[in-house]
């Protein structure tokens, strides 16, 4: 059943999901006299399942009410109402959905993509700022999202309104700024054929840098972590034992790896003329917002040369709300359905 525009009283159901590498996360949505209620949330290890359409499934188990239509942000291209993810061996397709929840209303995202949709609707007590700036109203707005994939869109505003536009600008290649950057360059085109900056800021990249490290300070690593990432997530452990300042190779990973989401941070402003800020997303900026904070992070963001002026004046922001792709991808399946309808 699609929903009716003229229906302000009765609420219409919205599935949205945000399709990570690691993490599934399906919500239910209600929709009425134009507001957007979460109802019922679940998260899936995305790698235990074979398809999308298999966690669905179960997450419908769990509810009771009729789905009236859906909206999917994915990482990876959406190209043609279909994807191939980036981090799983999954191909979701538009019509396949449809057909497997019974409802034409089934829209796919790039996960950027929905997560700028949300930073439109995010509320200001989601917001760390990590640089005021001043903000330009019509100014464009980029998204950066580092989790276990790096995630790049950015919004642009025009007389027409407000548009989002996806980008696969995580896999574009690294770029070293220093003598220690190109050895990370060098120590990872060992066994990558391409290097993107995905390989440096992402979960994974964690764990690059950090042996990388090791090899390069000829460091060892001591028993206590060995047993504490054989027990645990390895980049999490790294993340964490950084934080709490227990081992120095872990520290100089972490700031490496705050340095490395700066500078492509700024990169990313310079090529959309970011004006109207740069938002901090994905899941690992809230866990070392501590870090971000430091002034290592907009130290490299400013560091551009004869661009640093206008860097100076962008203001940056680390959302907190991790739900934010789930929220923009409701918004986008409403906007899309009382357009249709």
């Amino acid at each position: 059943m699609a929903m009716k525009p003229n229906s302000q009283t009765d609420p219409r159901h919205i599935l949205v999901g945000d399709i990570g590498g690691t993490k599934t996360n399906l919500d239910l949505y209600s929709h009425a006299n134009g507001k957007l209620v979460p109802l019922y949330q679940a998260s899936y290890s995305s790698e235990s399942f074979e398809a999308l359409e298999n966690i669905i499934e179960i997450f419908l188990k769990e509810i009771t009410q009729p789905i009236h239509g859906a909206c999917f942000g994915i990482a990876g291209p959406v190209l043609n109402d279909a994807c191939k993810t980036s981090n799983l061996p999954w191909n979701v397709t538009r019509t396949v959905l449809q057909a497997f929840l019974h409802i034409p209303d089934v829209f796919l995202l790039n996960d950027l993509e929905a997560t700028a949709y949300g930073v439109l609707h995010v509320e200001p007590k989601d917001l760390v700022i990590l640089r005021d700036g001043v903000e330009d109203s019509q100014g464009t707005i980029a998204i950066i999202a580092a989790g276990t994939g790096l995630g790049e869109a950015f919004i642009t505003k025009a007389g027409d309104g407000v548009h989002v536009v996806a980008s696969e600008g995580g896999h574009v290649d690294f770029s070293p700024r220093s003598e220690l950057e190109i050895e990370f360059l060098r120590f990872m085109r060992r066994t990558h054929h391409h290097v993107s900056f995905e390989k440096a800021l992402s979960g994974q990249g964690i764990s690059n840098i950090y042996h990388f490290l090791i090899e390069y300070r000829r460091a060892s690593e001591p028993q206590w972590l060995t047993d504490r990432m054989a027990g645990d997530d390895k980049n999490a452990v790294i993340t964490k034992t950084a934080l709490a300042g227990e081992d120095e190779i872990c520290i100089e990973t972490l700031d490496l790896f705050t340095s490395f989401y700066g500078a492509e941070a700024g990169n990313l402003a310079l090529k959309v003329k970011a004006t109207g800020g740069v938002y901090i997303c994905g899941g690992i900026a809230p866990k070392i917002i501590d870090k971000l904070k430091d002034g290592r992070f907009i130290s490299a963001f400013l560091d551009k040369g004869r661009l640093r002026e206008m860097l100076e004046n962008i203001p940056v922001h680390v959302v907190m709300n991790e739900k934010t792709a789930l929220l923009g991808a409701a918004h986008y399946a409403v906007n899309q359905i009382l357009a249709i309808h």
